[in-house]
C-alpha cells in the first residue's frame, strides 16, 4: 500500500506516552491501526443502523445472547491455548 505523509495534531501527552510504547518508529503504524479500527467501528455501526431499520431494534435479550455467546467462544479458545501449551514443570 503506497503512503503519504500528513499532518495531524494530537494532544502532546497522548502523543508522547504512545511515542514511548512504541518508540518512534512505531508511531505511524500505532496511528494507522488505531485509525482502522475506528474505520471499522464506523462501519459496523452503519451496518447496526441498517440491520435495525430493516429489522427493528436489537433487543437487550438479544444482546445478552450474543454477549453469553462471546464469552463462551472466549473460554473455548483460552482451554484450546491452555491445552496447547507445552508443560514446562516436566524439563
Amino acid at each position: 500500500m503506497a503512503t503519504k505523509k500528513y499532518t495531524v495534531t494530537l494532544p502532546e501527552e497522548l502523543a508522547e506516552e504512545i511515542r514511548a510504547e512504541v518508540g518512534s518508529g512505531g508511531f505511524s503504524r500505532y496511528v494507522t491501526q488505531a485509525i482502522e479500527r475506528q474505520r471499522e467501528r464506523d462501519h459496523l455501526h452503519e451496518f447496526v443502523g441498517w440491520w435495525e431499520g430493516e429489522h427493528g431494534e436489537v433487543t437487550d435479550a438479544e444482546l445478552a445472547l450474543a454477549e453469553a455467546e462471546r464469552l463462551s467462544l472466549q473460554r473455548q479458545h483460552a482451554e484450546l491455548k491452555a491445552r496447547s501449551v507445552p508443560d514446562r514443570k516436566a524439563s
